[in-house]
This record gives structure tokens, C-alpha cells and sequence, in this order.
């Protein structure tokens, strides 16, 4: 079972307690973008099998919206941030590289 912790409140909640809000840190559409990059918005996704970040809703919680690092094969967290973090900070990305030392992901 996934369990992440709200940096917000600081409760950690299973996933029935949360609700997924797809992949986290993208660029989104604009005014004046092309149909193309508007396209690309909506539906190109990342699907990686490894470190992935994702946006979560503390939905039976405090109901704010966060950020967690995970690995979606091992389901291993590496840590929650705030929504208002344009990157993963230095400390998920430490705590990343020091479980994969390979990854060359972002940080």
C-alpha cells in the first residue's frame, strides 16, 4: 500500500485517503501557444518505470494538493513538497541519489 505523508498537515495517509493528480512540474498552455504545444499539454505524459514525480490531493485529509517522489516499480517514496515547489527539492533529490546512485533524472 502507498502511504505518503502531507507536508502540510504532517498526517501520513494511505492512498484511499488521497487522490491522484497525475504527473507533477509541467509546463501548461498557454495563451497564444500552438494547437500542437496545447495537445502536448493534455496528453503527453511521462511513463516511467522508476523515479517519478506526481501531484497528490490530501482529499479525506486537509484537502490540499502536494507533491510526492516515488518509484513506480518499488512504490518506494522518497519524499512529499509543498505544490507551490516549481522543483523537486534538494533533499528528495539526495534522498533519490542515494538510493540510485545512476539516476540522472532531475536535481
Amino acid at each position: 500500500m502507498l502511504i505518503l505523508t502531507c507536508p502540510y498537515c504532517g498526517v501520513e495517509a494511505d492512498e484511499t485517503e488521497l487522490a491522484p493528480g497525475g504527473e507533477a512540474h509541467l509546463k501548461r498552455a498557454t495563451v497564444g501557444d500552438s494547437d500542437e504545444a496545447f495537445e502536448a499539454y493534455l496528453f503527453d505524459r511521462a511513463n516511467p518505470k522508476g523515479v517519478h514525480f506526481e501531484r497528490w490531493r490530501h482529499a479525506y485529509g486537509c484537502g490540499k494538493w502536494f507533491l510526492a517522489a516515488r518509484h513506480t516499480v518499488t512504490l518506494e517514496v522518497y519524499g512529499t513538497y509543498k505544490a507551490q515547489t516549481p522543483e523537486p527539492t534538494k533533499e528528495i533529490v539526495a534522498a533519490i541519489k542515494k538510493r540510485l546512485p545512476e539516476w540522472e533524472g532531475r536535481g
